[in-house]
Parts: structure tokens; sequence; C-alpha cells
């Protein structure tokens, strides 16, 4: 016989579904900046409401961005 506490058993979601889970369930959204599956001003959109709310990432240099002097 195994006993799990709650919360320790069974099978664990993957990152993809707990993102899912949390936007449909409670509204949260948590999208990368450099996700493939949106375009470029989708993407654009994401790292603005980013930087408006949280402030610029730190590193600056990010994939697929031409870095600014």
């Amino acid at each position: 016989m195994s006993f799990y506490p709650k919360g320790y058993g069974g099978r664990r979601r993957s990152p993809e579904e707990v993102k899912r889970d949390g936007w449909k369930e409670q509204g949260l959204l948590a999208i990368s900046a450099d996700d493939d599956r949106l375009t470029w001003p989708e993407r654009e959109l994401v790292r603005q409401l980013g930087e408006r709310l949280y402030g610029k990432r730190q590193g600056g240099n990010h994939p697929g961005r031409p870095q600014h002097d």
C-alpha cells in the first residue's frame, strides 16, 4: 500500500499545462517573450507589457533582437 500526502502523488503537470490551467481557471497569463509560437508583433507586445509592469529585463541581450548601445 502506498500513501502519498496531499499534493505529492500522481502525475506531475507539464509547465504548459500549468500555464493553460492558470489562464482558464484564474485569468493569469504566463508568456515567454521569446515564444516561437508568437509573431514578432505579439512578442514585442509581450515585451512592452512586461517592461511597463515590471521594468526592463536584466542582461539586455535577448535572442533574436538587435542590441542597442
